[in-house]
């Protein structure tokens, strides 16, 4: 990430949040980093204690501990300011369309959620997961709404090796599960093996929560074909 456009990403946010008056007033782009910021509670916490803390120096009053917590938290917020930039850019390129869409409840309904879940995720990948979830989500006819919504809980739901699992069923229409193990690991494990243990439990949690099935023939109408033994 270079550090001068996550400075520029940083500013261009607290650019926006000044904009809005004490009506608290919003243009098109505040509305979107306001529902942003809302949907995550240390942000108001750390914002005060920054301003606090200037004042704080100049007093020598500052400990360690409180020095720890903000420069963690300012890590933290470097990295969500970046994340709205990334969005924010893209969707200020886009069509009249996409701007509209930017301005509905229902979008920002979204925004709230998958900040929300971008705040509690633990790996860099899903996050960038939930930052082009909202990026395409934008687009009207991509989905629906409440799909979108789904989205976002399995990102929160699963680990990134579910989603590894579906991206070679998706790439790989009919694959069997054999065909899975060699695409992610190249090594066949015993079938008493921690490994086949843990690769079986990925396949059931799929399939007992529907995202996955096994593929079955059938008619020019999508019916099942029954097998005949």
């Amino acid at each position: 990430m270079n550090k001068l456009t996550k400075v520029e990403a940083i500013e261009k946010v607290k650019n926006e949040l000044s904009k809005i008056d004490g009506k608290g007033k919003k243009n098109r782009t505040g509305r979107f980093v306001v529902s942003a910021l809302s949907s995550i509670p240390w942000v108001g916490g750390v914002i005060a204690a920054s301003s606090a803390l200037h004042a704080e120096k100049e007093q020598g009053k500052i400990n360690d501990l409180q020095r720890i917590w903000l420069e963690e938290h300012h890590r933290k917020i470097e990295e969500l300011y970046y994340t709205i930039y990334q969005i924010q850019e893209t969707l200020d390129n886009a069509g009249e369309e996409v701007q509209e869409r930017m301005e509905s409840e229902e979008y920002l309904a979204l925004v709230r959620k998958g900040f929300k879940e971008w705040d509690n995720a633990e790996t860099f990948e899903k996050k960038e997961y939930l930052r082009k979830l909202l990026t395409n989500a934008s687009a009207i006819n991509l989905s629906t709404d409440d799909l979108i919504q789904l989205f976002i809980e399995w990102i929160s739901r699963y680990h990134e090796t579910h989603f590894m699992v579906i991206r070679e069923i998706y790439k790989n229409r009919g694959i069997t599960r054999g065909q899975i193990w060699d695409n992610l690991n190249g090594t066949l494990p015993a079938e008493n093996s921690l490994e086949a243990d843990l690769f079986k439990r990925l396949i059931r949690d799929l399939s007992m929560d529907g995202i996955i099935r096994q593929e079955r023939a059938t008619d020019y109408a999508g019916n099942f074909i029954k097998k005949i033994y």
